[in-house]
C-alpha cells in the first residue's frame, strides 16, 4: 500500500472517517473548467478538517436511509491550486472548456464575477463541493447543471428549473444545513462548515 505524506493533525482523510462516501475529485482527474490536473492535486484523496469530515459522515448516514449518498468533487484545496486558477485566467489563447463550463463569460471575468477568488475558503479545510447520488445506480441526482458551471443557472434561487431539479437542490441544501454547513448562493454544490476551526488561515499542503 502506498504511504501518504504525513498530514497536519487538524486534517483527516475523509475515507478514514467514512469510506462509503464517493469521490470524483475533479481537480485531480483533469475533468474541470481548466481542462487539466491542477497544481497541488497529486492523489485522489479528500482532505478536510476533522469537524467537517465528521459532519459529512452524519449527512451520509441520513441520506443512506433514503437510498442516497454523497459524491464529493473537491474539499481542501491547496493555495497553489488557487494560484494555478489565477495564472490560467490571465493566460492568452482559446479556451476549449468555455462552452461547457462558462459559455456566458470570458475566463478573465471569472474572478471579476466572484466565481473564483484569490483566497478560497477551500484552502481553510472546511469547505466541500459535492452532490447527492442514487445508491441504486451510483448516478448523481439531476441538479440542473454540472459541477463548476459558472453562470446564474448554478445559483440556488435560479427560477428556470424543473420541479425535480429544484427539489434535488433543496434536498442537498437542507440536509447539509441540518448538519452545520452554510451554502453559497452562486454554487449549488458549495458548502462551508459553520464554526470552522480556521477562519483566516489558508494552507498550501499538497494532496499526496
Amino acid at each position: 500500500m502506498k504511504k501518504h505524506a504525513a498530514l497536519p493533525d487538524f486534517f483527516v482523510d475523509l475515507h478514514d472517517i467514512d469510506a462509503s462516501i464517493r469521490l470524483d475529485m475533479k481537480y485531480f482527474t483533469g475533468d474541470n473548467f481548466v481542462g487539466a490536473v491542477i497544481n497541488g492535486y497529486l492523489a485522489e484523496r479528500c482532505l478536510l478538517t476533522k469537524p467537517a469530515a465528521l459532519a459529512l459522515q452524519r449527512v451520509q448516514h441520513q441520506l443512506n436511509t433514503f437510498g442516497l449518498g454523497l459524491m464529493v468533487f473537491d474539499a481542501y484545496r491547496p493555495q497553489r491550486a488557487v494560484d494555478h486558477f489565477i495564472e490560467w485566467c490571465g493566460s492568452p489563447g482559446e479556451c476549449p472548456t468555455q462552452g461547457r463550463f462558462f459559455p456566458g463569460l470570458n475566463k478573465k471575468d471569472l474572478f471579476n464575477q466572484g466565481y473564483l477568488i484569490k483566497h478560497s475558503s477551500h484552502s481553510r479545510g472546511s469547505t466541500v463541493d459535492l452532490t447527492i447520488i442514487d445508491l441504486a445506480d451510483g448516478l448523481p441526482l439531476d441538479m440542473g447543471t454540472e459541477f463548476d458551471f459558472f453562470g446564474p443557472e448554478s445559483w440556488f434561487d435560479y427560477e428556470h428549473l424543473s420541479g425535480q431539479v429544484r427539489a434535488n437542490r433543496l434536498l442537498l441544501q437542507t440536509v447539509m444545513m441540518q448538519h452545520g454547513f452554510v451554502p453559497f448562493h452562486q454554487e449549488w454544490w458549495h458548502f462551508t462548515l459553520d464554526g470552522e476551526p480556521f477562519t483566516d488561515q489558508y494552507f498550501d499542503l499538497p494532496i499526496t
